[in-house]
């Protein structure tokens, strides 16, 4: 056998081919090794047969008989096939739509095996658009005539999940006999878990149902501790980095700072700067994660951290996941250190070469102390004179790609990460299980709760007339929609057709701008300026306004197709009205008639608190749709389900500790199996 037979590319397996292998990619897998892990979704029952005279109307039934009579017909909107299937106690039709190519493949006198729903269709018995099989003449149908789960799998278009399931026939058995042990048997035995082969081998050809459920406990706790492992092997790595400078706080820094932040802070403020503060103060390198509800003030703990590492004598780079962010961010610390000696710089993507270079120039002399900015800060050109603080803003919404490379620039330097996207306690667990979790768990005295209504189509158009009461009293109102321009594939209305719509229908006499990504940096500027001082009083946008933008004066927000939204996002967007002294008020349009986006917006009209917003989007919709796609860097489990699997999270966290307490970088002899497993599982994370 050889040894490097799962890293053989899928290409080179019978029935697979070159253009075979590009739907495959598209489904994550490129060698045999990714085929075994792509594992089925779901199983389908299949029963055994039963005779036609016995059929029962509305049971999911098998039947195996003789084609009889083969007919193809032509409606108005669609075509079908016909067939009578005959056996010695009866006959039924099977009957299947818009797959003319049925007529050709299904021939009288073949013997077929159908399942499907059986329904009452005149004087016949009919399955509709049934799943069969034709078998061959010289085997008999019977002889394997017994209950079956059939695995169905994600496909492609092109690769249905059938072509999978024969791709996996050929090479399972060689395969799974490449299969290696990796966990200690301590572990296979107090969890009691079956065998990693027998495992696979049941997931992808199962025997009966409990063997499935064992097999997936064995992939999914396989998949958390691996996971855990690589957290605790990074955070030991990254501990053993470079020494970072330590930023001490004393009383005199605390107070010049708190003179410079024109508001009084919290207790939930101030109970994370002093988590923060004392991370700070160690040589150890800060990798800290601080989390709060969208407007709890978390910016605030962040520039605090800031003017102490400058008081230190150190850089600070914050980094922004958009330039509108970044400016917003750099003018409100502006205008705290209004009049002091600490320099405040800004680098983004669009600014011309002479103030990049002198940007630049500053960052490496040390007479810039804070740079703010968007990925621009993390290119190769970029050079620090004394870099003590990195600040991360919105860090998910960065690729995989850039905060490796965040990562590594940040090595030796103390390094903060704020989300004003709550997470679910067991995601947080995955995506940032090698942070220590700072939570501000209050908003500031007086920040009322933004009142959610969800909107149907027949009250659309008196809400539009009560918006523009608003207006016409003075008030700002957000609009936003999914999508930038009009598409083909989808029925949703767009941003720039909808500015253009309202001008003249619904708010026609006021001002209204129009705000999305494609637009060019000093257009959005502009754009963002003429809102904020009431130039415009309708901003027409696309989800670009999510995080961070900050105009007190709006009041209302309108979201069109809310149902398109994640419950997370939604909350975001809510975020940005009711931030000044007026109340604040969103309408979630919606026209969809489905009972679970219903359920899904109900949750974010009866509640404010982003965290349970958070874990309810994580029941409904999986981890990664909350913190985004797979860039995110969220591990993409096949079997473990963090909706549903939090003993077996448990389990694997407590056996990651204890592996790696007295073995912290799995050097040992009898951890390298396990490191090696953990390397390919997430490559990434072990850089």
């Amino acid at each position: 056998m050889p040894s490097d037979l799962l890293s053989k590319p899928i290409m080179y397996t019978k029935g697979v081919g070159p253009h075979r292998a590009k739907e495959f990619k598209a489904l994550g897998v490129r060698t045999v090794g990714d085929l075994l892990c792509h594992l089925p979704f779901r199983y389908e029952l299949l029963p055994k047969s039963k005779p036609i005279g016995e059929l029962d109307v509305d049971e999911v039934a098998t039947v195996i008989g003789s084609v009889g009579r083969v007919r193809a017909t032509q409606g108005y909107r669609r075509s079908s096939v016909l067939i009578d299937v005959i056996d010695g106690t009866g006959t039924c039709r099977a009957r299947w739509f818009n797959a003319p190519y049925l007529r050709d493949r299904l021939g009288q006198g073949q013997t077929i095996k159908l399942t499907g729903k059986a329904i009452e269709d005149k004087r016949w018995v009919q399955f509709v658009n049934p799943t069969f099989e034709i078998l061959p003449d010289d085997v008999d149908p019977l002889a394997a005539d017994v209950d079956a789960l059939v695995p169905v799998y994600s496909a492609t278009k092109l690769l249905p999940p059938k072509q999978i399931s024969r791709v996996l026939d050929t090479v399972l058995p060689v395969a799974i006999a490449a299969v290696r042990e990796y966990l200690p048997k301590e572990l296979i035995e107090r969890h009691r878990l079956m065998d990693r082969a027998d495992a696979l081998r049941e997931l992808h050809r199962p025997t009966k149902l409990e063997n499935v459920n064992g097999a997936r406990k064995r992939w999914a706790y396989d998949e958390l501790l691996l996971m855990q492992l690589a957290i605790r092997v990074r955070r030991h790595r990254v501990r053993q980095a470079d020494d970072a400078p330590p930023i001490v706080t004393t009383a005199k820094i605390n107070e010049r700072i708190r003179a410079r932040l024109p508001f009084e802070l919290t207790t939930a403020q101030r109970k994370a700067i002093a988590e923060i503060v004392a991370d700070l103060s160690q040589t150890r390198p800060m990798t800290r994660l601080l989390q709060g509800d969208v407007g709890c003030g978390k910016t605030a703990v962040a520039i605090y951290a800031a003017l102490s590492a400058v008081a230190n004598r150190m850089q600070v780079t914050i980094l922004a996941p958009t330039e509108i962010l970044a400016r917003q961010t750099h003018d409100k610390i502006c205008r705290y250190l209004e009049g002091s000696r600490v320099n405040v710089g800004l680098l983004v993507g669009q600014m011309r070469a002479s103030e990049r270079k002198t940007l630049l120039n500053g960052l490496a002399s040390g007479a810039i102390d804070i740079a703010i900015g968007t990925h621009a800060l993390i290119e190769d050109d970029v050079k620090w004179s004394r870099l003590g603080l990195v600040i991360i803003d919105e860090q998910h919404r960065f690729g995989v790609a850039q905060r490796t490379a965040l990562r590594s620039k940040s090595r030796g330097h103390h390094y903060l990460v704020m989300t004003a996207t709550p997470i679910p306690r067991t995601l947080a667990m995955t995506v940032y299980g090698d942070f220590e979790v700072t939570t501000i768990d209050a908003l500031p005295a007086g920040r009322k709760p933004v009142e959610t209504k969800i909107v149907t189509p027949e009250l659309q158009a008196s809400c539009w007339k009560f918006v523009r009461r608003r207006l016409a009293a003075g008030e700002r109102v957000f609009v936003v929609y999914p999508l930038v321009e009009e598409s083909e594939t989808l029925d949703l209305k767009d941003a720039v057709a909808q500015a253009k719509a309202l001008r003249t229908g619904e708010l026609r006499g006021f001002e209204i701008g129009l705000l999305h990504g494609r637009m060019k940096s000093d257009e959005k500027l502009a754009t963002m300026n003429a809102f904020r001082e009431g130039r415009i009083q309708v901003l027409v946008s696309t989800t670009v306004v999510e995080v961070g933008v900050d105009v007190p004066e709006a009041t209302m927000l309108i979201v069109e197709h809310a149902e398109r939204f994640g419950l997370a996002q939604l909350h975001q967007l809510r975020g940005r009205v009711g931030r000044g002294n007026e109340s604040g008020m969103c309408l979630l349009f919606t026209d969809s008639e489905s009972r679970k986006s219903k359920t899904r917006l109900d949750v974010l009209r009866k509640t404010s608190d982003g965290f349970k917003i958070a874990e309810a989007d994580l029941n409904l919709r999986g981890p990664g749709e909350i913190v985004g796609t797979r860039q995110s860097g969220i591990p993409v489990f096949r079997a473990a389900d963090l909706t549903k699997d939090d003993a077996l999270l448990q389990a694997a966290i407590k056996d990651a500790e204890a592996i790696t307490e007295h073995d912290p970088d799995l050097a040992n002899p009898e951890n390298q199996k396990l490191l090696k497993a953990v390397e390919e599982a997430h490559p990434l994370a072990m850089k």
